[in-house]
């Protein structure tokens, strides 16, 4: 089995991203799986297409994207995808789409095709906390996990994927306000492991009341 794990570069002035800094420290294997590591561009425009680059030339059975929200105090899994891009602020080449959808003929939203609850309870299970997501946001994540389920659910069919949020590694935070969450970069790498080992062993989702309204 072949996991392609991949995480955004550094995007909204900020020096590092902690989603592929994370990315680079998961182990080449986890429960017997391959772990291919990709850095993929904060680019509205461009993320889609290195990811489908990277389904191409490596041929996986999971992708999981990782990227960075940084109001959140762990990591978060994410349940759905909205067919909306709405840019608060420019990405990384300035694009700002604001209100259209990501794919005019495509469905309103997606569900991830990852087991997210039991992600979430072996990263709980090892004492680490993580939470589901039911909001992936409007901008360049919520973007590429959309973009991803939709070229999964139509031309690459038996790939699962999912998106998984980060929050600030404890060096971005040191200059900001008191109060901002954090976690350190081991600790968001331990989180990733742990789920994604959950999303390689099991293949139908378990039930469980671990969501949360937000």
């Amino acid at each position: 089995m072949k996991v392609l794990v991949t995480g955004f570069d550094p995007f909204g002035g900020e020096a590092v991203n902690p989603a592929y800094e994370a990315v680079k420290m998961l182990p080449d294997e986890i429960e017997g799986a391959e772990i291919i590591k990709l850095e993929i561009p904060t680019v509205f425009s461009k993320s889609e297409i290195a990811v489908e680059e990277g389904i191409k030339k490596y041929q996986p059975d999971i992708v999981i994207n990782v990227g960075q929200a940084g109001n959140r105090s762990c990591v978060t899994i994410e349940r759905v995808a909205v067919n909306l891009a709405e840019a608060r602020i420019p990405d990384n080449a300035g694009e700002q789409p604001m209100g259209v959808p990501l794919k005019e003929e495509g469905a309103p939203a997606y569900y991830a095709t990852i087991p997210v609850k039991a992600m979430v309870k072996n990263v709980r299970d090892h004492k680490i906390p993580c939470h589901v997501s039911y909001t992936a946001g409007t901008y360049v994540c919520n973007s590429v996990m959309y973009n991803v389920l939709h070229m999964t659910a139509t031309k690459y069919q038996g790939i699962r994927a999912g998106f998984i949020h980060v929050p600030f590694a404890a060096e971005q935070v040191v200059n900001k306000p008191n109060g901002t969450p954090f976690m350190s970069l081991e600790q968001i790498a331990e989180s990733l492991k742990y789920a994604i080992a959950a999303a390689v062993t099991t293949k139908e989702d378990i039930l469980d009341p671990s969501g949360e309204i937000s």
